[in-house]
């Protein structure tokens, strides 16, 4: 064979699979579609629920910061890891480009990215502890805390608002 053609063969097949890597469209909502449905991203394991998200961090947080995180409050360890831990987990998981395991999280009831990663983390801290996970209160929890913080935002644009006016 020439060596012409090895290189015609070679550089189809690097064609193949970048196009096999990614959405042929860059559309955002083809971009998103593509992205809920790999079980990596940037070479990162998705876990698809939350039984699997407890195996990936089981595998990620060594022994001594694990007893250290199951000696404290589950809020506080909320609060504590929510740009460390948390931050990781919206990250690399995918939260705000949209992955497997957030669409998982929007159907549960948990909407924002952030949210998503302190149930999780929750989650994991009642997981370790041996704890009744009661997903339904954790998810209501994040809900009304969400809703709180939209209304103290809307009630400071409208503060602005009337402070512009004057």
């Amino acid at each position: 064979m020439s060596k012409q053609i090895i290189v015609f063969i070679f550089s189809s097949l690097l064609l193949v699979g970048a196009t096999q890597a990614q959405p042929l469209s860059q559309k955002p909502e083809d971009i998103y579609r593509w992205r809920v449905k790999q079980d990596k991203l940037a070479g990162i394991y998705i876990p698809k629920d939350l039984a699997e998200c407890f195996i990936e961090l089981d595998k990620k947080v060594s022994k001594g910061s694990k007893a250290k995180f199951k000696s404290i409050d589950e809020m506080t360890a909320m609060t504590k890891l929510h740009y460390s831990l948390g931050r990781w987990i919206w990250y690399n998981w995918g939260f705000y480009e949209g992955s497997r395991l957030s669409v998982y999280l929007n159907k549960v009831g948990v909407k924002h990215p952030e949210d998503m990663a302190d149930f999780i983390v929750v989650a994991y801290h009642r997981h370790l502890n041996k704890t009744p996970l009661e997903g339904k209160e954790l998810v209501e929890f994040f809900k009304k805390r969400r809703a709180k913080e939209k209304a103290a935002t809307e009630k400071k644009v409208e503060s602005d608002k009337k402070e512009d006016k004057s």
